[in-house]
């Protein structure tokens, strides 16, 4: 038995939706409403220490973090890669997918947001710059490491589109010009296109109200 603890909105949580089916894996979704609290419940603390969403139960095993789940993903369900095995390839996928799970999404997740306003009197306005500003950077640099599509990093999406496609997400939601980043905007919509990548959008999978 497969379950993830989700949360519809979250980034992380967006990614591994999107393996798991491009992967065509089954899988039980748990909501965990991150608004509500319920990631620091001590149920959700239990599988997942630091709180966060997603974590992924396999067999009553906990992973977490969501490039330690794909990881995880790939190795047990090979097709279709996430990462090439050629190590030069790799090395290059790994490294436009860390431009945004490691510098541009911790920078903006909902701790930091709320941390910006609780301990240095930020509000929404100046949330919503720093949220844009960090985006713009690791965009900029993206765009500049993207192959001639149509994905980031040829005819297939791999883990670093993964990243992106999520991070298009949030773009939008906080009106980021993308105008100066036509191959991250030619990406998102390849991936976008696959009913796998569709199909994971949080709209998709929003718990009813």
């Amino acid at each position: 038995m497969i379950r993830l603890y989700d949360y519809w909105r979250s980034s992380a949580a967006y990614r591994v939706r999107i393996v798991l089916n491009l992967k065509h894996v089954t899988y039980e979704s748990h909501d965990v409403a991150l608004l509500e609290g319920l990631h620091r419940a001590p149920e959700n603390l239990a599988r997942n220490p630091q709180g966060f969403v997603p974590t992924l139960e396999v067999d009553g095993e906990a992973i977490t973090q969501s490039l330690a789940i794909i990881d995880y993903l790939d190795a047990l369900y090979p097709d279709p890669p996430m990462v090439p095995r050629e190590p030069l390839a790799r090395a290059r996928v790994l490294a436009r997918a860390l431009v945004i799970a490691a510098d541009v999404h911790p920078v903006n997740n909902l701790r930091i947001l709320k941390r910006l306003g609780s301990q240095f009197g930020a509000d929404q306005a100046a949330k919503d710059d720093w949220y844009r500003h960090w985006i713009v950077e690791g965009f900029t640099a993206l765009e500049a490491l993207a192959g001639p599509g149509p994905f980031l990093g040829g005819d297939a999406p791999d883990l670093a589109d993964i990243c992106l496609v999520p991070q298009m997400y949030n773009a939008r939601r906080f009106a980021v010009p993308l105008e100066a980043f036509p191959k991250l905007v030619a990406a998102d919509a390849a991936a976008s296109a696959l009913s796998e990548v569709a199909a994971a959008h949080p709209d998709r999978v929003k718990p009813a109200a």
